[in-house]
């Protein structure tokens, strides 16, 4: 019985023992842990990222993220889970340009019904050229810009106005270069960025003026890159539509086709005359001083040699100027 009781309380003493150590082990670790978030919490307030309320930064996020989580299990999703990204979801970028050339009976009329379309449609008429042919003719060139979402209504209104004679059009798709773009600009901005924080620490005025120059440069690249993005939002937000509007041609009281026969060609060949009459005039006019001058300088020779001529002439003998008889 004696060793028996010894055996209890060895055995009791172990069981004590290691009941012990594993409840220390346990504290351990659990004041490794709650060390760590005080060290967290502390970092937190000392960097004094507070909301304008007065509470800290994560409070509200959390009250969203509490919100979230309720609405997702209510939903019946697990808690945390985020909405998968829609298949095709991502924007695409195209240009769009038509040109159309179409044949009207009026047009005046017809660049104000192209007018009206366009601004109808929220868009504006960019270019406007108009030309008369005649006293009752004349054709108009337009270049319209439209909405993307709407080219196609605009196009077929506007190839519907008279009788189409032409029609080209053309879909670019500029997604990659508008993406390369800003992804550019994104990292143009951030080196401009920390230029500016090297110059707020530069301390040598060569630096400064090092930095000044590295500046100048990375706005200008930044600048252009700017450019860019504008006018590629400018052509993928508004497609451009080119309108040619032209008259029938003109017929005569019969209802046919004027003659192009013979009163053409006689008022051409009269045109031709007449251009050739005023060009020789022209070359006259031109060589009329050469020709004056010449003329008067063979002039002074011919008298020139007349008198040497009269002054190299021998007199004759008295008698022969008195006429003596012959012997």
């Amino acid at each position: 019985m004696e060793w028996h009781s010894r055996t209890d309380r060895s055995f009791a003493r172990r069981r004590a023992a290691l009941v012990a150590g594993v409840l220390g082990l346990l504290l351990a670790v659990g004041g490794c842990g709650a060390s760590g978030d005080a060290s967290g919490s502390n970092e937190k307030a000392a960097d004094g990222k507070y909301a304008p309320s007065g509470k800290r930064a994560g409070a509200g996020t959390d009250a969203d993220g509490a919100a979230s989580s309720a609405e997702d299990r209510a939903d019946g999703k697990p808690a945390g889970s985020k909405a998968a990204p829609k298949p095709g979801a991502a924007a695409t970028h195209v240009i769009r340009t038509a040109t159309l050339s179409v044949e009207v009976r009026s047009v005046p009329k017809a660049v104000a019904a192209a007018r009206g379309v366009a601004e109808g449609a929220g868009g504006l008429v960019a270019t406007e050229n108009t030309e008369r042919l005649d006293d009752t003719h004349e054709t108009s060139h337009l270049v319209l810009r439209v909405p993307q979402d709407r080219f196609q209504e605009v196009l077929r209104e506007l190839a519907g106005s008279g009788k189409l004679l032409s029609r080209t059009s053309n879909a670019k798709d500029v997604t990659d270069q508008v993406v390369d773009v800003d992804s550019r600009i994104a990292t143009q901005r951030a080196s401009v960025a920390r230029v500016r924080e090297l110059m707020d620490r530069a301390e040598k005025i060569s630096d400064v003026v090092a930095l000044e120059g590295e500046l100048s440069s990375r706005q200008s690249d930044l600048e252009s890159l700017l450019a860019q993005q504008s006018s590629l939002k400018d052509r993928t937000s508004l497609a451009t539509i080119t309108l040619d509007l032209t008259p029938p041609d003109a017929p005569d009281d019969d209802g046919r086709d004027e003659d192009t026969g013979f009163l053409d060609a006689l008022g051409g060949g009269w045109d031709a005359f007449v251009t050739m009459l005023r060009w020789i005039a022209v070359a006259f006019g031109a060589a009329f001083p050469f020709l004056l001058t010449a003329a008067l300088a063979l002039m002074a020779g011919r008298v020139l040699r007349a008198r040497r001529a009269a002054r190299r002439a021998p007199a004759a003998p008295p008698s022969e100027a008195e006429g003596a008889p012959a012997p």
